[in-house]
C-alpha cells in the first residue's frame, strides 16, 4: 500500500482579458477497489461558481463559470490517496467468447475504431500475427503493449492533444496519450474492448517516504478479459501502487483534465504542473 499526495496545478493565461469562461475539471482521483481517496480540495482562482456531477463514463467532474474579466485562470487540485492494487488477473476469455453479439452490445462504445485511435495499416498487420499466435486478450494485450512500447519512443512535447494514433506511430514518438491511443486502437481492431484511463504516476517507484517528485498527468489502458485489466504501454508494465486513477473513457477527448471555452481575448495558453509526494 502507498499513500500519495498529488498537487495538480493547471490553468490558462489569456492574451487579453477573458470576460467569461465555462470549464470542466476532471482532476479528482477515483475511490474504487484499488484506491481510496482520503482528502481532496479543488481551488479555483478567480473565485468561480461551481457544480459537481458524475459524467456518463463514471468520472467525477467539477464544472465552473467565471463572469468577470481575468487574464489568468488557476485550478489547483490537492488529493491524498491510498493505493493498493490487488493484482487480479483476467478470467482467460477466449476469442470465441469475444465474438458474440452480447459482448458487442455491452461494449460497443469501447470497440469502435475512431480516427483518434485508428493505429493505421502497418500496426494492423503487425498485430494480426500476434492475434493468430494467442488464445485470447490475456496473452494478446500485453504483447500489443510491449510492441508499442518498443516501437514508439516517449518524447515529451513531441505531439499535441490533437495528434492521431497513426501519426504518432509514423513518427515513432509521442507521449503517454499517444501510446495509450495506439494500444486501444490495436486492441479494438482485434475486437477486444479497450478504454483510456486518465490519472497520475509517481515517476520513481522506489521513492522514499516524504520525498516529493515532479510528477505528471498520465494515461494507460484497460482491456476486457472477463474484468477490466490495466496495462501501461508507456512503461510496458501493469499499473502498480504508483499509479493513481481518475477515471476512464473511450479516448482522451472524453476525459481531459481541464477543458473549457471563453470569450474575450483571441488566444489562451495552457500550463500544467504536477507534484507527487509519497506519504507512506
Amino acid at each position: 500500500m502507498r499513500r500519495l499526495r498529488i498537487v495538480h496545478h493547471t490553468g490558462y493565461t489569456y492574451q487579453d482579458p477573458a470576460t467569461d469562461s465555462f470549464n470542466e475539471a476532471r482532476m479528482v482521483p477515483a475511490s474504487d477497489a484499488d484506491q481510496r481517496l482520503l482528502e481532496q480540495r479543488l481551488e479555483i482562482t478567480p473565485k468561480a461558481w461551481t457544480q459537481e456531477y458524475t459524467d456518463y463514463w463514471g468520472t467525477r467532474v467539477v464544472a465552473f463559470e467565471l463572469h468577470n474579466p481575468h487574464r489568468r485562470l488557476d485550478v489547483v487540485s490537492t488529493s491524498t490517496v491510498e493505493v493498493e492494487r490487488r493484482g487480479l488477473g483476467g478470467l482467460g476469455v477466449g476469442w470465441d467468447d469475444l465474438a458474440t453479439s452480447r459482448v458487442e452490445d455491452r461494449f460497443a462504445e469501447y470497440l469502435g475504431v475512431s480516427a483518434r485511435v485508428d493505429p493505421g495499416e502497418e500496426v494492423r498487420e503487425r498485430v494480426s500475427g500476434l492475434l493468430l499466435a494467442t488464445t485470447g486478450p490475456h496473452e494478446f494485450a500485453p504483447m500489443v503493449g510491449e510492441l508499442i512500447h518498443d516501437e514508439v519512443a516517449y518524447v515529451s512535447g513531441s505531439t499535441t492533444v490533437h495528434t492521431l494514433a497513426r501519426e504518432a506511430w509514423t513518427a515513432r514518438k509521442g507521449v503517454c496519450q499517444d501510446l495509450a491511443h495506439l494500444m486501444i486502437g490495436a486492441l479494438r481492431v482485434a475486437h477486444v474492448p479497450a478504454r483510456y484511463v486518465s490519472g497520475y504516476v509517481m515517476p520513481d517507484r522506489d521513492a522514499e517516504v516524504g520525498e516529493t517528485q515532479v510528477g505528471e498527468s498520465h494515461a494507460w489502458v484497460e482491456y476486457w478479459d472477463g474484468r477490466w485489466i490495466g496495462y501501461d504501454p508507456t512503461n510496458a508494465a501493469v499499473p502498480g501502487d504508483s499509479h493513481v486513477r481518475i477515471g476512464s473513457a473511450p479516448d482522451y477527448g472524453r476525459i481531459p483534465p481541464l477543458r473549457g471555452i471563453f470569450s474575450g481575448g483571441p488566444t489562451s495558453e495552457l500550463f500544467v504542473e504536477v507534484e507527487v509526494t509519497r506519504l507512506a
